[in-house]
């Protein structure tokens, strides 16, 4: 900060309260994940993702002249609307966090988005929120996901299932923004590739019994059943019920689908199935996996995205050299995208070093980031076969 030797004391004094707003000795970042509710198997591993950027920033001494990071969880229950904006509330208000990694599914992302975070001018990074209506959703610039739509997943469910010649299927969904708005998606783009839906059901997270809506799965028929829901909730349930009535006996698996729970559910009684979650076989998903090591599940969906939601609000202070939202929200795109040096899991270090010397970064991170147009990513996914029971990669795309 540069010193007037000749500033009056009353200058001096709003001087050095915009420093303190701006650095202080310690950044706080919220985390709000549904560490309870139905995806709750996933969320502990996109926690330590994220965590572990925080850390490594804060080792490297480098962010804004030395400010140490601390993560404040709060949890998003995934569903409860009222319940994740008050937990983000507390985050805001209580806990002055100055940015928000989360939240996780796209109803209560929607939610925190224009209850708290736009009304208080709070920077969000959603690492798996991917209803497409969050693409428009106003958000003064505050907004950004390291997850892609599902306007794109439903493209990339259509090729997966074209490819393997399944021109019928039933879908359902769970019955929130995130299930509905994938679904309507992929009916769209599988239509205009030449495939039917037989019928397109929403399911009730919750319920004990899914035998009513496996019926009406049944009568319809297909030749596979798309399940998008939860696997620690209703989609396991329709699963099961399906499995054990001998509706159907192979699955496509989009994203809440998808996580360790699914093979301790069903192992190999769901063979053949198939699926997709965002990812990459990029150089830097290699570098994230050797950070991790054993220290948690380095492939879970969205773990991947969570490292680089975290890191891009610190790259981004970094870039406008202030922890205000109001300061670095314009620097999120920056740092995200070209041109500059591209910076790797285990480099933010680094990457703060040339931001503060004036210079620029492109931040490819963990998931190849790229972002696009209302700053959300452009979009790669693994491509999954389950065999022997076990999740296994067939391709990226």
């Amino acid at each position: 900060m540069k010193k007037l030797l000749t500033a009056t004391a009353a200058t001096a004094l709003m001087a050095g309260t915009a420093f303190a707003d701006g650095h202080g000795k310690e950044v706080k970042i919220g985390v709000i994940l549904g560490f309870t509710g139905p995806i709750e198997s996933l969320t502990p591993s996109m926690a330590a993702g994220a965590e572990l950027a925080m850390a490594e920033v804060t080792e490297s001494g480098m962010l804004l002249d030395g400010a140490k990071v601390m993560p404040v969880r709060a949890d998003s229950t995934c569903v409860d609307a009222g319940a994740a904006t008050a937990a983000a509330e507390r985050l805001v208000t209580s806990d002055k966090v100055d940015g928000i990694m989360g939240a996780d599914c796209s109803g209560v992302t929607g939610a925190i988005l224009s209850n708290v975070a736009v009304p208080n001018g709070v920077v969000m990074i959603s690492p798996s929120a991917t209803s497409p209506g969050l693409s428009s959703a106003e958000d003064n610039g505050l907004f950004f996901r390291t997850a892609p739509s599902d306007a794109r997943q439903g493209v990339v469910m259509t090729e997966v299932l074209m490819e393997e010649g399944i021109k019928e299927v039933a879908v359902t969904y769970t019955n929130n923004d995130y299930g509905k708005g994938l679904a309507d998606s992929f009916q769209a783009a599988y239509e205009a590739a030449g495939g039917s839906v037989t019928i397109n059901a929403a399911h009730e997270d919750g319920k004990a019994d899914y035998s009513a809506e496996v019926g009406a799965l049944a009568a319809a028929g297909g030749d596979r059943l798309v399940v998008a829901g939860y696997v620690d909730q209703g989609g396991s349930g329709v699963v099961r019920a399906a499995i054990d009535s001998g509706a159907f006996d192979t699955f496509h698996f989009p994203d809440g689908m998808i996580g360790a729970q699914l093979e301790a559910n069903f192992g190999s009684e769901i063979d053949g199935s198939t699926g997709q979650h965002p990812g990459t076989d990029s150089p830097g998903v290699a570098k994230f996996s050797e950070m991790v090591g054993d220290k948690f599940d380095s492939t879970s969906p969205f773990t991947p995205e969570s490292y680089d939601a975290a890191a891009l609000i610190m790259l981004a202070m970094q870039a406008a050299n202030s922890k205000s939202s109001a300061d670095y929200k314009d620097k999120v795109m920056d740092v995200a995208n070209a041109p500059g040096e591209k910076i790797y899991p285990g480099e933010l270090g680094k990457a703060l070093e040339i931001l503060k010397s004036g210079g620029d970064i492109d931040y490819v991170g963990a998931t190849a980031v790229e972002l696009i147009g209302p700053g959300e990513s452009a979009g790669n996914y693994r491509q999954i076969v389950i065999d022997g029971g076990k999740i296994t990669t067939a391709k990226y795309r």
